[in-house]
């Protein structure tokens, strides 16, 4: 059954051009190891919450927005084999910038990220 890599990051506004040229960049990286989808979906209509939001989990600063992303696999143990391969990948080395992420279109201290194992797929 399939496995979902999913995350929630805060992006400056500004920033949507070169957010995307990263994912862009990760995608075929992902891919070699086996993930078999990736979505990247910018903030169109989020609303606050009354006890929580996407805004706060990732909190929102002023001139934010919100990406919702997933990325599927097969199962849960491709997806774990494939941390360690791609971040060992020396393309993640020589297409992101500084290796502290510094150099990236987003704080990366506020991504939420999380695995889930699919307990419904449909499609029409």
């Amino acid at each position: 059954m399939m496995y979902v890599n999913g995350f929630i990051v805060p992006v400056p506004a500004g920033n949507k051009d070169a957010y995307l040229e990263v994912a862009e960049k990760f995608w075929p990286i992902a891919r070699d190891y086996g993930c078999t989808g990736h979505v990247e979906a910018w903030e169109a209509d989020v609303k606050d919450g009354e006890h929580t939001d996407f805004r706060r989990a990732v909190d929102l600063k002023e001139g934010e927005k919100v990406v919702f992303s997933w990325m599927t696999w097969p199962d849960k143990a491709t997806a774990d084999a494939a941390h360690d391969k791609m971040m060992a990948d020396e393309r993640m080395e020589t297409m992101f910038g500084a290796p502290d992420g510094s150099d990236m279109p987003f704080d990366g201290k506020r991504m939420v990220i999380g695995g889930f194992e699919v307990i419904m797929h449909k499609e029409a």
